[in-house]
């Protein structure tokens, strides 16, 4: 050792370790990338892939054309949904006649704005016998005008909606017995235009009158989300339609967007339950200012009168209004929820 003790320098072993720990590293990468290096990974792989590839030239002719059928029905499929897309876009810029229609209201343009007249009237005669002030009058008979109609065709929109979506899976049961029993598609929409209740009746009866009219039995259905924009009605409209174009077993393929139809209906029922504790909750927390105020109002009117005759009152309530919207809405985004 004292022989090479003029050799070992801080110089000459800092080399040394550096050099070691080089080869320490290149060893490490080494044993790591070598299988990459060396190829071993990729003719693993390909031996895998063809001991994976059908032998017989039948089974793979059968897997070529499986794999073709469905990039087919795949491309259908997309095309569908975007045309239907389009539509539903439209849909929800819908005109006044269309929102008629879709309420199920036998009405035209003409008993809207009737009903929006005698509105605006009525309003404006209980504003002015309450609160005997005319600007107050006049404001209740604008939101009775312009919006009690509205609300109305829009409630009984929802309504017939929800209707359509608890019949739809009967409907589509109705259909998927009937195939079962070697009845043709166009037969068993009529059965179910004759034996489902309403709205879903009125709709396939519409499909029926379409076809009467020369019109292929997959655009008379594919009209029906024009008439009801659902995801449901969608749905339906798209299995008809891959069916129809494709081929393949309809009965099945109906039996399982009946599945699906229900699993949405138990979980939008779900939803609402488990949304229903937090929507009380905002009720209340929403009603409890006017309701504060209003007993205060009965107990000291002089004490709150403030607010109703002073600059400053009317700044704290127009304050107080815009943060309690304010708040309203981020409660409604929270408890609202798409599926």
């Amino acid at each position: 050792m004292e022989a090479f003790e003029p050799f070992l320098t801080p110089g000459v072993t800092g080399i040394a370790v550096a050099v070691l720990v080089a080869l320490s590293i290149g060893g490490v990468i080494y044993a790591l990338f070598q299988p990459l290096l060396s190829g071993n990974r990729r003719r693993d792989k390909r031996l895998s892939g063809i001991a994976a590839r059908p032998q017989s030239a039948e089974l793979r002719k059968k897997v070529g054309d499986g794999d073709r059928r469905r990039k087919s029905v795949q491309d259908q499929l997309k095309d569908f949904e975007d045309r239907q897309k389009a539509k539903l876009q439209k849909q929800n810029k819908a005109s006044l006649a269309v929102r008629l229609e879709q309420a199920g209201l036998a009405w035209e343009r003409k008993h809207f704005i009737y009903l929006s007249i005698a509105s605006a009237v009525v309003g404006a005669l209980i504003g002015l016998i309450v609160s005997h002030n005319i600007l107050i009058a006049l404001g209740v008979g604008f939101v009775g005008g312009f919006g009690f109609p509205r609300w109305f065709v829009n409630f009984k929109r929802k309504r017939r909606f929800n209707a359509f979506l608890d019949e739809l899976p009967n409907a589509v049961d109705i259909i998927v017995r009937g195939v079962k029993a070697g009845l043709p598609l166009g037969d068993c929409i009529k059965i179910v235009a004759k034996e489902a209740r309403e709205p879903v009746a009125g709709e396939f009866r519409k499909i029926v009158e379409t076809q009467v009219m020369g019109i292929s039995l997959t655009d008379a259905v594919g009209r029906m989300p024009d008439r009801v924009p659902l995801a449901e009605a969608n749905f339906f409209a798209i299995v008809v339609a891959i069916q129809q174009k494709a081929g393949g077993g309809l009965s099945e393929a109906l039996g399982n967007l009946s599945k699906v139809l229900r699993s949405r209906k138990a979980l939008q029922r779900k939803i609402k339950a488990l949304s229903a504790e937090a929507k009380s909750s905002a009720a209340i927390i929403g009603s409890l200012p006017f309701v504060v105020s209003t007993i205060i109002y009965v107990v000291a009117p002089d004490y709150i009168s403030m607010l109703f005759t002073r600059t400053a009152g009317h700044l704290i309530i127009a304050g107080g209004l815009f943060w309690m919207f304010v708040g309203i809405m981020v409660m409604r985004k929270m408890i609202n929820f798409d599926f």
